[in-house]
């Protein structure tokens, strides 16, 4: 690299020298030179002698105008990265005209032409590969933008606001005027323009208003838009009723493509969403996809207020916007669905994923105070757990208390770019509370671990619970205050019966150790702590096999039902781990487990309850991964639990069957859910269970059952897998979504042919590394199978280690998320480590690295 890239800090914010007002955009569409004229109205805010720094890259300059006069050479300079313009004006109108090169932008930020469509994406720092402009998100502007393209090839041109003005011109061209009447940052602005089928539908909002909805989808897809559309609904009448928040444009357009690097995007007005995040029929979407859709529609729609009318001031304060839209989507998820399972599913993702990034070489705050490339904190640290913090506020403050800080969040904020502190002091003030030490959750790093210890003295009827809370070093962070940390807690007897110990079942642990006392107790109690994962912390606690059984058994939380299952499962495991023997599966494990499945209780929570925790899972308790051992005792176990329990199985699996088509409702989502954890442990019975695994494949009349049975085949090397495979590729060859589904499917595939296998799929005709679902689907799929990923021969990582190096100039946003997978190499065994550092060192020498793998890389290796 002839220059490092330089990391910038939180603390060395300072407020823009100049911002913009207005901005009028022209877009002259070509393939590769479209014409872009910006025209933008400047206000000078800082020191008069500063020069108006643009940021511009990979742009060609064209021309330049001040309060329309030529610019003198000698008053401006233009290189790769920005241009600069001398003067001492206090306000004038800057126009600049630029081209830029669509079909040459692989990397898909900034305008983009893929698949004959012109698109956007300007989150985080885009904007800058379309025009020169402060590209910064406390530059709030008001935009106007005209788009000029063919309208025979380009029939649709989409930008922010509402459409004020459109007519046919010259020679086959027409155009588009979008107006925002909002001001935003740049980053929120988008263009598309193609040739769609458009469903069309309206909402009317309480005030009596109506609002166009527009849900653009590539030709030949319409039959699969409905339940986005359903969704969009949805979740414009829950803003309103949950948060009394109501939409504020004439249109709400929605689009979907299908090379995209994000999940979607919330641009003012027009969402750009990743095709797989809308299109859903039962024929081609599983119960999770339709599911994803309504969650991630939802997220997109509630940025209309938390993240656009509302932004942030620098990117350091990201989850301000995300954390907190996370939170509302998992609510509107938990309130239209199931909230038990929404909510056991939100904290696999945290115990899977965000622990691991916790306790990594990127670890970092919800608010980093350190970024060299601001993609690589797109993660479930600024996410997730980001979410999980502002629900820790709503467990403190109650809903009508949130609620009271959301009124005065907006009050004083609307409109403007503001901070996670800003958040915070809204919902102290609005409920007199005092959050100092809470505020600790946004500027320190890793998982806390929450030692409990309890005492019942029987004489004196008295309980005493202990409390030390402990939080290791992270880069940068070796000394950790203590955390605010929220406890919801329940009691049973060892009948299973609820025990009322107190009028109060929330604790608040604040300091390294605190103590609680529980007087007139008249029994010993078994104590259920941290009810619903009241906290993202780990739990060190003594309590027995026979309590864990109890809680599983009796529990009114059903989060901590799930949890109890799951502690019992990961004892089981780590036992034959330490003790290098084979898993003792308890004949009274085995009646517990009996029992759930006989349990009159939701299927999907029975589901959830006996799937075994992942590798990653049980990885995360480990300084040294032991890779093999961990694989070895999970398929023992699943092995053990399928023959112990194969009547059960078999029964519920035919008793889970539905007569009746396909319905996308809760009770019959369960039941599919549950049907599917029974044939993923008859599958591991061998032949017997051939029969079961071809008739769900063949009779399915969703997609659902269709995947189900493939995938319990192949994840279980079933003898019946290829035969699987081949009839699913044969239906669904060229359907690309789908697709994805297959080659994920073996991807994940833990035995020895994998590598070899993702090699050979990589030339497959529906594969492409231009395109990062592709990439996703099958790449970073792999990454997440630990035992073939890991492989000790080293096969694994240069196969990702190679795909990296070819992504690395063409799209380095996906390279540097599949370069994750390498950031805990030092928690492998001598000989892993040593291959897996040879692929970072072989990457760092990289002539042209991108900033995205630089940071992840020096950070890694840094000792």
């Amino acid at each position: 690299m002839t220059q490092l890239p330089k990391a910038k800090y939180r603390k060395d914010y300072q407020e823009p020298e100049f911002t913009i007002t207005d901005v009028d955009l022209t877009f002259n569409l070509h393939p590769t030179e479209t014409r872009v004229t910006s025209v933008l109205k400047v206000v000078r805010q800082g020191d008069h002698t500063k020069p108006l720094v643009l940021d511009g890259e990979q742009l060609t300059l064209l021309s330049l105008k001040v309060d329309g006069e030529d610019v003198a050479e000698d008053s401006y300079e233009c290189n790769e990265h920005s241009l600069s313009l001398n003067t001492s004006l206090k306000a004038f109108t800057l126009e600049i005209e630029n081209s830029v090169n669509p079909t040459a932008n692989e990397a898909l930020e900034g305008l983009y032409l893929a698949e004959n469509t012109f698109c956007t994406q300007c989150e985080a720092e885009g904007f800058r590969r379309i025009t020169y402009y402060p590209d910064r998100p406390d530059v709030l502007a008001k935009f106007t933008t005209t788009i000029i393209a063919d309208k025979a090839e380009f029939p649709y041109l989409l930008s922010n606001g509402n459409r004020i003005k459109q007519l046919d011109l010259d020679n086959g061209k027409h155009m588009a005027t979008w107006q925002d009447p909002f001001p935003k940052p740049c980053y929120l602005f988008a263009l598309v323009a193609g040739n769609f089928d458009v469903l069309r539908d309206e909402f009317t909002t309480r005030e009596g208003r109506t609002v166009d909805l527009e849900l653009f989808v590539d030709k030949g897809n319409l039959d699969r838009a409905d339940h986005a559309m359903l969704s969009l609904k949805n979740a414009m009448k829950w803003d309103e009723e949950r948060f009394d928040l109501v939409y504020d444009l004439d249109i709400y357009m929605i689009v979907a493509v299908d090379f995209f690097n994000m999940g979607a995007m919330e641009n003012k007005g027009l969402n750009v969403f990743n095709a797989k995040y809308v299109l859903a029929n039962p024929a081609t979407a599983t119960d999770q996809d339709f599911l994803n859709v309504e969650s991630v529609i939802g997220h997109e729609y509630f940025h209309n207020w938390t993240g656009n009318r509302v932004t942030c001031r620098d990117w350091f304060q990201l989850s301000l916007k995300e954390g907190l839209t996370v939170f509302r989507d998992q609510e509107f998820s938990s309130d239209l669905g199931s909230r038990a399972v929404n909510r056991i599913q939100d904290v696999r993702v945290i115990r899977s994923h965000q622990f691991a990034e916790d306790a990594g070489p990127m670890a970092h705050p919800i608010r980093p105070d350190k970024v060299v490339q601001m993609n690589n904190f797109y993660t479930v640290t600024v996410y997730n757990k980001g979410a999980e913090v502002i629900r820790m506020i709503h467990t403190l403050l109650g809903e009508s208390g949130f609620q009271k800080g959301m009124k005065l969040y907006f009050e004083r904020h609307d409109g403007k770019a503001v901070t996670c502190e800003d958040f915070v002091q809204a919902m102290e003030d609005a409920n007199g509370e005092d959050f100092s030490r809470f505020r600790h959750w946004y500027s320190q790093a890793g998982t806390p671990v929450v030692t409990a210890e309890q005492s019942y003295d029987k004489d004196a009827k008295q309980l005493t619970l202990v409390l030390k809370q402990e939080t290791a070093s992270t880069p940068g962070q070796e000394q950790k205050a203590p955390f605010h940390i929220p406890v919801k807690w329940s009691a049973y007897s060892e009948q299973g019966a609820e025990l009322s110990l107190s009028d109060n079942n929330l604790l608040h642990l604040k300091e390294n150790e605190s103590t609680f006392t529980f007087d007139n107790v008249v029994e010993k109690p078994i104590l259920s702590l941290f009810d619903n994962f009241s906290a993202p912390v780990k739990v060190k606690r003594t309590i027995s096999d026979d309590e864990l059984r109890v809680l599983l058994a009796h529990s009114k939380d059903d989060f901590s039902r799930w949890d109890a299952a799951q502690s019992l499962f990961t004892r089981m495991i780590e036992k034959g781990i330490n003790d290098d023997s084979a898993i003792e599966l308890s004949a009274q494990t085995i009646d517990a487990c009996r029992n759930l499945l006989q349990a009159n209780t939701d299927p999907a929570l029975k589901a959830l309850a006996l799937t075994l925790p992942s590798a990653s899972t049980i990885a995360d308790n480990y300084e040294t991964i032991p890779v093999e051992a961990i694989n070895t005792q999970l398929k023992s176990l699943k092995t053990q639990l399928a023959v112990a329990l194969e009547n059960d199985f078999s029964q519920l699996l035919s008793a889970c069957k539905s007569e009746k088509a396909y319905q996308l409702v809760g009770d019959e989502i369960a039941k599919r859910q549950l049907k599917q954890v029974c044939l993923s442990y008859l599958a591991e019975l061998g032949d017997a269970a051939t029969d079961k695994l071809t008739e769900q494949f063949d009779q399915a009349d969703n997609l659902t059952d269709q995947l189900g049975a493939m995938q319990a085949g192949v994840w279980a090397n079933h003898s019946a897998a290829e035969s699987l495979l081949n009839k699913f590729e044969q239906q669904w060859r060229g359907e690309k979504l789908v697709m994805d589904k297959w080659f994920s499917t073996q991807a994940l595939a833990n035995n020895e042919a994998t590598v070899e296998r993702v090699k050979d799929l990589m030339t497959h005709p529906d594969f492409s590394l231009k395109n990062p679902n592709r990439v996703y689907s099958l790449l970073a799929a792999f990454t997440q199978n630990q035992a073939q990923f890991h492989k000790a021969d080293g096969a694994g990582y240069e196969l990702i280690g190679s795909v990296i190096q070819q992504l690395n100039t063409s799209n380095p946003q996906v390279a540097s998320r599949l370069l994750s997978a390498f950031v805990s190499w030092r928690r492998y065994d001598e000989n892993r480590q040593k291959l897996m550092r040879n692929q970072l060192e072989s990457l760092r020498q990289l002539p042209n690295l991108a900033s995205d793998l630089f940071e992840k890389i020096e950070s890694c290796l840094t000792e």
